[in-house]
């Protein structure tokens, strides 16, 4: 089954603004999502890491990424298809709160792999 992961960007603005039933419901799907074992959790502090041409590592504090909204979660996640990804994706709390969540599908192989459908 094709493995996706999930990257959530969203704020303490954007949760506060959402009905709390809604995110209610988007913390219940989020324990059906680990009950059938999707592993997820918040994002901590972030580092970077270079070792360039290997010559040596070199790490740096905080995201190499910018974003409108903070990072907030991952998830990885197995499903029949991107669009099941999606669909799972779609109900969970940073999607309901005016945030985002990127779909990744992993892909096997080297760079260029297969696309999954």
């Amino acid at each position: 089954m094709p493995t996706f992961i999930t990257i959530g960007y969203g704020d303490r603005d954007g949760y506060d603004r959402t009905d709390p039933a809604v995110r209610d419901a988007a913390h219940a799907h989020d324990d059906q999502l680990r009950a059938a074992g999707v592993r997820m959790g918040l994002a901590g502090t972030p580092v970077q890491v270079r070792n360039h041409d290997a010559a040596g590592t070199e790490i740096r504090e905080g995201a190499f990424l910018s974003s409108a909204l903070p990072m907030a979660g991952f998830a990885v996640i197995e499903a029949d298809s991107l669009q099941a990804a999606v669909e799972m994706a779609a109900r969970t709390p940073c999607a309901v709160a005016h945030g985002v969540v990127e779909v990744w599908p992993l892909l096997d192989g080297p760079p260029g792999g297969t696309e999954v459908a």
